[in-house]
């Protein structure tokens, strides 16, 4: 796959170019995340790229080692309600600083090194693939109910490996045995992308940009093309996800 960290900073450069050309009152209106506005949304991503290149500040803490009786996402609903209000222009700012600060932060870091994140430690380059993955699923967000283009690209390789990379993960948080899954998803240009043995009993096949939309909880299996074949198969969609929470 190129670069995650070319591709990172790529896919900030075009939401940043989605960002800039919205409208005051466009930031006001409701985005996909539910009970979040876009502003709400914008907000979220730039706290979460300050919690990579400053762990120890503001609500670091209670982001990457959640009380046992807050889930993730409540923590990071209390954070967004707790910094609301910013104008749209200082907030587009404040994310564009964090982003690319974010970027430089994760590339430079040495061979062997693990950071902290959420539930377990990262190495930089998955940490990466996460952010690609977690703002292309809030562009997504932002862009449908706004009706703005963002059309899939080849960087969505990055989320689509993710997915199935993280699926014992998936697999063990519902409380089911792991077990092997082969996937060939097409990918937007229409070539295949393979993750797996494909000598595996359980098999996903299909759009891949279906896939990454289940794995970030935007479409159920039932909504898509992607078809389950053998004993594992529809669970793993069923509890297939881009994230770590």
């Amino acid at each position: 796959m190129a670069d995650v960290f070319d591709d990172l900073t790529a896919e900030f450069r075009r939401l940043d170019a989605m960002l800039a050309a919205l409208a005051p009152e466009q930031w006001a209106r409701p985005s996909d995340a539910e009970g979040w506005t876009v502003s709400d949304v914008v907000l979220h991503l730039a706290q979460t790229n300050e919690v990579i290149s400053d762990p120890s500040g503001g609500e670091a803490t209670a982001f990457l080692s959640p009380d046992a009786a807050k889930t993730v996402d409540g923590v990071v609903a209390d954070m967004v309600a707790a910094e609301r209000g910013m104008p749209p222009a200082d907030l587009l700012e404040r994310w564009r600083k964090t982003a690319y600060a974010a970027a430089d932060f994760l590339r430079a870091q040495p061979p062997g090194t693990r950071l902290s994140w959420v539930r377990t430690p990262l190495s930089p380059r998955t940490l990466a693939t996460t952010r690609i993955a977690e703002h292309w699923a809030h562009a997504q967000d932002i862009a449908v109910p706004l009706g703005v283009p963002y059309p899939d690209t080849a960087r969505i390789r990055h989320i689509a490996w993710l997915a199935h990379r993280t699926l014992p993960y998936a697999f063990s948080v519902e409380g089911l045995p792991d077990a092997p899954v082969y996937c060939d998803l097409t990918a937007p240009d229409g070539t295949h992308w393979t993750f797996g043995d494909p000598a595996a009993p359980s098999r996903i096949t299909g759009p891949a940009a279906e896939f990454c939309r289940v794995g970030a909880r935007r479409l159920t299996p039932e909504q898509t093309a992607l078809t389950a074949e053998g004993p594992h198969a529809a669970d793993a969609l069923r509890v297939l996800r881009n994230y770590a929470a």
